[in-house]
């Protein structure tokens, strides 16, 4: 990337008239152009950079409207959970609510063997959970949620394209993304992506501006659907999970 800047700016003189400050303020505008004054939105949170920077982004838009949601799915990594619910209490001061279904996606996962059957099916029970925790708020607030905010980066959509049934053939899929063209046509909340157009240098530089502390901003990637496509065969044979999580 250094380079790249070197060979645009210093060589050839290009103007670097885009700023992630205007990113940032763009995209802020977008959602509060979307959400409506009254409105609630959820926000998928794994403590991962992704989904760090957007929960973040979103709440400097509209405050305490923004309720984020973490699942733990059984396939996280050793001491995921506690690691994330201590640092978000801690650090970022987000209202996160934790739902423990491990079972519920270990169960779904019973005798599945191929990696895309395993994103697929854990993309459609993290909808389901999103859905369900959505009637929990709208009991507590007396609105239903009616957004979804995603960590989606323009590499997921990349690898995932052209989506199921678009009908669309400028591309191959590399590999689907439970946050990309899989998720239900039923699904009845509307989703806010606002670091789709953006690579993963660029997300965290922009988590930078907005104060996301630097360990958050430096963690390892992790695959959405977890462990699950890193455990070749059934995840629920023998002790498969608890093996990998130590590697």
């Amino acid at each position: 990337m250094e380079t790249l800047r070197y060979f645009l700016f210093d060589v050839c003189g290009v103007n670097a008239g885009w700023k992630m400050e205007d990113v940032m303020d763009e995209e802020i505008e977008v959602i509060n152009n979307t959400v409506a004054p009254d409105d609630h939105v959820i926000c998928a949170l794994s403590g991962g950079v992704d989904s760090t920077v957007a929960a973040t982004l979103v709440h400097k838009a509209i405050g305490d409207r923004l309720h984020c949601v973490f699942v733990d799915n059984g396939l996280l990594r050793y001491k995921e959970r506690e690691r994330v619910m201590e640092t978000f209490d801690r650090d970022l001061h987000l209202p996160v609510t934790c739902v423990d279904a491990s079972e519920q996606f270990l169960s779904k996962l019973k005798g599945v063997v191929d990696p895309e059957m395993k994103r697929k099916i854990i993309g459609k029970e993290f909808i389901c959970i999103f859905d369900a925790f959505a009637h929990e708020l709208e009991q507590k607030l007396g609105k239903k949620p009616a957004f979804l905010v995603q960590g989606t980066l323009y590499p997921d959509v990349i690898e995932s394209c052209p989506p199921p049934g678009s009908g669309r053939t400028h591309s191959h899929t590399i590999k689907s993304h439970h946050n990309v063209g899989g998720l239900p046509k039923d699904m009845k909340l509307k989703l806010i992506e606002p670091l789709k157009l953006l690579f993963k240098d660029e997300v965290r530089q922009l988590g930078r501006i907005l104060k996301v502390p630097e360990p958050f901003l430096k963690r390892h990637p992790f695959p959405g659907p977890g462990l699950a496509v890193r455990v070749l065969g059934d995840v629920t044979e023998g002790n498969a999970l608890d093996i990998v999580r130590l590697v």
